[in-house]
C-alpha cells in the first residue's frame, strides 16, 4: 500500500522504547489495512457474483427498481430475462467443477462484450443469468434482439478443455408495464414464462401466451419477407392519375405488392408496416425505385407512352444519410430522363426541414420531380412549404371521402387547391371513388385524380394495355 518512514541522520538514534511503538504501530496498521479488505471482500460478495463477476440477484434487483423508476417517468417499456442455461449439470458432471465455472465465466464475458454494459446482467443461480432490456418499442423488439444478441453470444462454440462445446440455452421474458410495475412480479413471471419453455420445448416464452403467440406470427412473417426479398416474389402495381379535365392518364403511381406462392396477392398494409418496423423497407424500397425505372424504360422502349410514374418514399429511407446516393444508384447511367417522381409525406417533411430540403433539391437535380403526399394530415409551416423544391400536392383521401357530406372538409379541400395553385403547384386528388366526387374537384379546379373511378391499381402489362387505350 506504501511506506511510513522515520529516519535519523545517526546510527541507533531510536531507543528500545521508542522501537517497540514504531513495532506496535506497524502492526496496528497492518491489522487495520486486513479489516478494511476483507470488508471490501465482503461488501463485493453481498452485491455480486464471486464468479462471473456478474451482479447476483440482490444488486440486480435495485438496478432493475431504478431502471423501472425512469422507464415510468419517460413512459417507456423495460424487458426482463431469466436465460437458463441447458444441460449445464451434465456438463458439470462429465467435464467437471473447473469446466462449469469457466463455461459460466465464458457466458458472461460474451454477454458484456455484446452489451458493452456489464449493469444490465445478473447470475441468479447456477445456471441462470438475469437481463435487463431498456428502450423496449414492443414484444416484437424485444424478440428481435433477443434473437440477435442470442445469436451473437450462443452461436459459436465454447471451448472448454480443448474441445468445442456448442451451448443453447432458454428464455423466460416480461415486459414493464405489461407484465406488472415493479421488479419483484416482473422477475417473477420472467421465471414463470422460463419453466413454461421447458414443458413447451420452446427456446423462448413470453409471460402472456398470447403474447408469445402474436411475436411468433409476427417473426414468421419477418422471415417469409426475408426470404420474399432473396427470391424477388415483389412486384409493383400501378394506378393512374387522371386529369380531370380531359380524363386522361398524365401519371401512374408505383404500388408494391407481394406475390406469395403461399398467401397469394398480399395487400401492402400487411406488410409495408412490418418492413418498416424492422428496416426491410430500406431494400424493399430500393428495388421499388429501380423496378419503377426499369419499367418506365420498358415503355419507352415498347413505343407506349410513358406516363411520369411516382413512387413513396418511406421515413426510413428519406431519414438515412445515403438518401441522395440510393436515387442515384436506382436512376443508373442511363442518359434517358428517368421519368420519376417521388412521393414524400408531409409530417416526413417537417421532421428535419432543412435536411429534407436539402436532399430533395439533389434529388431534383437528377431531373425528378418531388410531390407531398397525405397533404392536410399533417403542419406544414408555409413558410418552408414555399421553399420546398415541390410540383405537386396530394390531398389526403380522408378529405376527399367526406367533402361532400361536410361543409368543413369541402372548404378545406378548396383552400388547398388554392394555396397549391398560389405556389404554382399541381394538385392530385386521392381516393376519388365517385363520379360525384371528381365533378365537384372539377369545379374546385383540382388538376388531377386518383381512385377506383377511373382504375384499381394493375399490373404493368395491364398498365400498359391501358396506356395504349389513352
Amino acid at each position: 500500500y506504501g511506506v511510513l518512514s522515520l529516519h535519523a541522520s545517526e546510527r541507533d538514534y531510536f531507543d528500545e522504547e521508542e522501537m517497540k511503538l514504531l513495532l506496535e504501530l506497524t502492526g496496528d496498521i497492518a491489522f487495520a489495512l486486513d479489516h478494511i479488505e476483507k470488508e471490501e471482500r465482503l461488501n463485493y460478495l453481498a452485491y455480486y457474483d464471486a464468479l462471473t463477476g456478474l451482479a447476483n440477484r440482490t444488486l440486480f434487483h435495485e438496478r432493475l427498481a431504478q431502471h423501472l423508476e425512469m422507464a415510468a417517468r419517460q413512459q417507456q417499456k423495460v424487458g426482463v430475462l431469466m436465460v437458463n442455461v441447458e444441460r449445464f449439470k451434465s456438463i458439470n458432471e462429465s467435464m467437471g467443477r473447473h469446466a462449469g465455472d469457466h463455461l459460466l465465466r465464458e457466458i458472461a464475458g460474451r454477454m458484456i462484450h455484446h452489451s458493452g454494459d456489464a449493469s444490465r446482467f445478473a447470475r441468479i443461480g447456477a445456471d441462470l443469468f438475469a437481463v435487463i432490456v431498456t428502450g423496449v418499442a414492443s414484444a416484437d423488439d424485444l424478440a428481435r434482439r433477443l434473437e440477435k444478441s442470442q445469436a451473437e453470444i450462443f452461436g459459436s462454440p465454447f471451448r472448454l478443455d480443448g474441445q468445442d462445446l456448442r451451448v443453447s440455452v432458454r428464455t423466460g421474458l416480461a415486459i414493464y408495464p405489461d407484465d406488472g410495475d415493479d421488479g419483484n412480479t416482473l422477475m417473477q413471471n420472467a421465471e414463470a414464462a422460463l419453466k413454461r419453455t421447458k414443458t413447451a420445448g420452446e427456446k423462448y416464452l413470453f409471460f402472456t401466451p398470447q403474447m408469445t403467440e402474436r411475436v411468433a406470427e409476427k417473426l414468421a412473417l419477418e422471415n417469409k419477407l426475408r426470404l420474399a426479398l432473396e427470391r424477388g416474389e415483389f412486384v409493383l402495381h400501378y394506378q393512374p392519375q387522371a386529369d380531370l379535365a380531359e380524363r386522361r392518364i398524365v401519371g401512374v403511381e408505383a404500388l408494391i405488392r407481394w406475390q406469395s406462392p403461399e398467401l397469394g396477392l398480399v395487400p401492402p398494409m400487411d406488410f409495408i408496416p412490418l418492413m418498416e418496423e424492422t428496416g426491410l423497407i430500406l431494400e424493399a424500397g430500393s428495388w421499388a425505385l429501380e423496378q419503377a425505372v426499369r419499367d418506365y424504360r420498358r415503355w419507352i422502349a415498347a413505343g407506349v407512352p410513358a406516363p411520369r410514374i411516382a413512387v413513396n418514399v418511406s421515413p426510413i429511407q428519406l431519414r438515412r444519410q445515403d438518401f441522395v446516393e440510393t436515387v442515384k444508384r436506382a436512376m443508373g447511367n442511363d442518359a434517358m430522363p428517368p421519368g420519376i417522381d417521388l412521393e414524400i409525406t408531409e409530417s416526413l417533411v417537417m421532421e428535419d426541414i432543412e435536411g429534407n430540403i436539402g436532399k430533395l433539391k439533389a434529388v431534383c437535380d437528377l431531373g425528378i420531380n418531388v410531390a407531398i403526399d397525405d397533404f392536410g394530415t399533417g403542419y406544414s409551416s408555409l413558410a418552408y412549404l414555399a421553399r420546398l423544391p415541390v410540383r405537386s400536392l396530394k390531398i389526403d383521401r380522408s378529405f376527399i371521402i367526406t367533402m361532400l357530406e361536410e361543409a368543413n372538409t369541402m372548404t378545406l379541400v378548396s383552400t388547398i387547391i388554392s394555396l397549391a395553385h398560389s405556389l404554382g403547384l399541381s394538385v392530385i386528388a386521392e381516393g376519388v371513388d365517385s363520379e360525384e366526387q371528381a365533378k365537384m374537384l372539377h369545379l374546385l379546379r383540382c388538376d388531377q385524380m386518383q381512385g377506383f373511378l377511373f382504375s384499381r391499381p394493375v399490373p404493368w402489362e395491364a398498365m400498359s394495355a391501358l396506356l395504349q387505350k389513352h
